[in-house]
């Protein structure tokens, strides 16, 4: 017999695995002789009362065998010899798009401008302690994407592409924890992914397919309406049966190159903002009703929202990738710009906790630059960015205000103690920000102050800028086999191409291209 239970449990008997087994067969057991199964499903925290209880789904199995855990299993065959694709970018999306082209029989041939995750360590490196941007190799170009160093999350609203549970099988496939299967927000840290990402490149690498790093596409090969292949900037053509473009929401030139080729693309709505950075203290105080949030509670995450009016326009502020027990990290992707998100350890336990805060940017925003067309966008972004170098002091030091005085319009003289390595300097970031960004933040910020009492105060400070949230351009295909709208045999994938938003939503879309590419031009 198979029973699905749910109980509202205290954190320190949810959170201990052999104390929450005991429990759950102290209930459904009659006598010592019972042959009982149990399996936890599901948990989450619910912190809406006075009391934080942790909400327990599990499944009890009586006389039976529980099904495996994973249905997922790494049995390749040899695809060394079929029909390539090519694959541009080895992110997410171009990462599980290979994975799935194997599965199906096909040769993935994956095309990253970047490095592999040990030897961009020292990019990175360069960026936080030498202030140097490689524009190849940084927080988001090089192998897994700007996910393997930014953070680890895997909680996706966008499940219509895909299937969300066999991305999360993947990754335990390859070495994640399997409690990314029953958390309410699976995370699994950017202490480890790197690990994760290098074992699916063996596993692409053993099953015949092609991974080639430092190579940047600078060309397409273009046929009577049709993507044959790419050149690359060796020179080298590579060809396949269709081409899977996964290069992410950074890669600019690949935009300028769409649109210098005449690919159809357009500009599409995204969001810029701050990041916000609290003690993790408070905002577990904030969040538990507790002064200490003890040995079993993770370090306590917020989402917030706040719909805003200026000048007869409304518009929403939320908070965006809320990084609890995190750190802030520069993410610019070429030399005179300032670029910040935020990434946690698995663990979770930095003293800071850290959020975007952003406003979205419609077409309203980017008249001034409506003479780039599909770009423009791109152009309002970029802008930013390099104004927040400028203010910085020309230098990866970013911007940053208190967060009060900030809403006060107030000078900060001195900032606060911060997990962003490069340096902040203090700014006032009217300065930095359009001004419709910064009076809808001010707002939001009060708002959100008396929805978390606490929230909004000196002990709190604005990072600039948070502006890779999502591709400020959309390349458009179609809605049933995600090939191009224009072009035959090309296959926009992935946030870059404006259909995915973080590590797991461009997971699936990658699997979701891959496997209509090879309806329409797989073997029959």
């Amino acid at each position: 017999m198979l029973k699905e239970v749910r109980y509202s449990l205290a954190p320190a008997l949810a959170y201990n695995d052999e104390a929450l087994n005991q429990f759950l067969r102290k209930k459904h057991t009659t006598s010592e002789n019972d042959l009982v199964r149990i399996r936890v499903l599901k948990r989450s925290i619910d912190a809406r009362g006075k009391k934080v209880k942790v909400n327990v789904k599990a499944l009890i199995a009586k006389g039976e065998q529980l099904t495996p855990l994973l249905n997922y299993r790494k049995d390749y065959s040899d695809v060394s010899s079929a029909a390539p694709v090519v694959i541009v970018g080895f992110g997410p999306a171009g990462m599980f798009a290979a994975l799935k082209l194997i599965e199906l029989g096909y040769k993935p041939i994956v095309l990253e401008r970047g490095k592999d995750v040990q030897t961009r360590r020292r990019d990175l490196a360069a960026i936080n302690k030498e202030h140097i941007v490689n524009p190849e190799s940084n927080y988001c170009f090089g192998e897994g994407g700007a996910g393997t160093y930014s953070d680890g999350k895997l909680y996706t609203r966008s499940k219509k592409r895909g299937n969300f549970r066999r991305i999360l099988e993947i990754f335990v496939a390859y070495g994640a924890v399997e409690d990314i299967l029953i958390e309410a927000h699976p995370h699994i840290g950017t202490n480890k992914l790197p690990k994760i990402v290098a074992a699916m490149r063996e596993g692409i690498l053993e099953a015949g397919g092609e991974i080639h790093f430092e190579t940047r596409v600078d060309d397409f090969i273009l046929q009577n309406g049709e993507m044959k292949g790419v050149v690359t900037h060796k020179g080298d053509k590579i060809e396949g049966i269709g081409v899977i473009l996964a290069t992410g929401h950074s890669a600019r030139d690949i935009f300028h190159l769409l649109h210098k080729k005449q690919v159809y693309i357009e500009s599409k709505p995204f969001a810029l903002g701050v990041r916000v950075e609290h003690s993790q203290q408070l905002i577990d105080q904030l969040q538990y009703h507790q002064a200490d949030r003890g040995e079993y509670l993770p370090a306590a995450a917020y989402s917030l929202v706040s719909q805003v009016r200026y000048k007869g326009k409304e518009k929403g502020v939320f908070s965006f990738c809320m990084c609890p027990g995190g750190f802030i990290v520069p993410s610019a992707t070429a030399p005179g710009e300032i670029v910040v998100n935020g990434m946690s350890p698995s663990r979770r336990n930095s003293q800071y906790a850290n959020s975007g805060i952003v406003v979205p940017v419609d077409e309203d925003d980017i008249k001034k630059y409506a003479k780039h067309g599909a770009l423009a966008g791109l152009y309002f972004q970029q802008e930013v960015e390099q104004n927040a170098f400028l203010a910085g002091g020309k230098t990866q030091s970013a911007p940053a205000q208190l967060l009060g005085d900030f809403v006060r319009r107030k000078a900060s003289k001195n900032l606060l103690e911060s997990s962003y390595q490069p340096g902040l300097t203090p700014v006032n970031m009217d300065a930095v920000l359009p001004e419709q960004i910064a009076e809808r933040l001010r707002t939001g910020f009060k708002f959100f102050g008396k929805k978390m009492k606490g929230y909004l105060s000196n002990e709190a400070q604005i990072v600039a800028t948070e502006s890779r949230t999502s591709s400020p351009v959309r390349i458009p295909r179609d809605r049933d086999t995600s090939e191009h709208v224009q072009v035959k045999r090309l296959f926009p994938c992935g946030e870059g191409a404006g259909f995915a938003g973080g590590i797991a939503s461009a997971a699936m879309d990658g699997e979701f291209c891959a496997e209509n590419l090879i309806k329409l031009y797989g073997k029959k």
